[in-house]
């Protein structure tokens, strides 16, 4: 279909989620009988679906698709809109674009925003209570424990997370040190064994090494540089579904990683 050619496209209804990232807001705001489609990822381990959701049909960021499916409303991941949703738009199709975010405010303020579109503010404030309160429940902890370990992210590629990623955020509301962010590093970094090779830290984080997707840059799953990182520090494996993004079950990773902390800590 030629974008010269899209006429107003009559709406089946419900609400279709486009990716990952996408899904697990709309689930945290809608609940299971407005909910149409979810992304194609939904079924797959990376994602944190619940069972009933991974049968719904699949979406993803294709306007023939998404034509097809005709929602009232799609979500699409920060980015992920772009020549799908204004052709969409042009087919009189609604569509929702989530805003970038790298920290729990960002997740909040996304909340809020779906949760206006959908008229489902209570359940957005809903979340964000609950976000609010298990935060100030890690907040408690690392008090209690009296000491922030150091932690390191290493991704399936062999890279990490500094300063300004949701990893960092992670890992900051648990009670941790993310070493890269001490030692000056912002942003999300690429396979580097040397770095690796002598950064010291009590606790190494993995994420998307058997639930994410096979790949030849897989360094981090192959390489030899990072065996002693996978052997020697106590590793904590944070399942793909808690943090394709920084999204409503950050806080579920956050929580993982703070009883790696209290562990290693000893506390109780």
């Amino acid at each position: 279909m030629h974008a010269s050619n899209v006429t107003a496209v009559p709406r089946a209804g419900g609400i279709a989620s486009t990716a990952l990232c996408a899904d697990a807001y709309v689930l945290a705001v809608a609940g299971p009988g407005r909910i149409s489609a979810l992304s194609w990822q939904a079924a797959q381990p990376v994602s944190a679906a619940p069972d009933w959701a991974r049968d719904l049909p699949a979406a993803w960021s294709d306007a023939e698709r998404l034509y097809t499916l005709a929602p009232d409303l799609t979500v699409f991941d920060p980015g992920g809109g772009g020549r799908t949703a204004r052709l969409m738009e042009r087919a009189e199709l609604d569509t929702f674009e989530l805003a970038w975010s790298d920290d729990f405010d960002g997740v909040r303020a996304n909340l809020l925003a779906l949760g206006d579109r959908l008229g489902e503010a209570g359940r957005a404030e809903a979340a964000i209570a609950d976000l609010d309160a298990r935060l100030d429940a890690l907040a408690a902890r690392t008090e209690r424990r009296g000491m922030r370990p150091r932690v390191l992210y290493l991704s399936a590629s062999g890279g990490s997370a500094g300063a300004g990623t949701y990893i960092d955020a992670a890992i900051a509301a648990a009670g941790g040190i993310n070493v890269m962010a001490r030692d000056g590093i912002s942003g999300w970094t690429r396979s580097d064994p040397e770095t690796f090779l002598t950064v010291e830290t009590d606790i190494v984080l993995t994420s998307f090494f058997t639930d994410g997707f096979r790949s030849t840059f897989n360094h981090g799953v192959h390489h030899a540089a990072y065996r002693h990182l996978l052997e020697d520090a106590a590793r904590v494996d944070i399942p793909a579904g808690d943090w394709p993004c920084a999204g409503p079950r950050l806080i579920d990773a956050a929580e993982r990683i703070a009883d790696a902390l209290d562990a290693w800590a000893g506390t109780p």
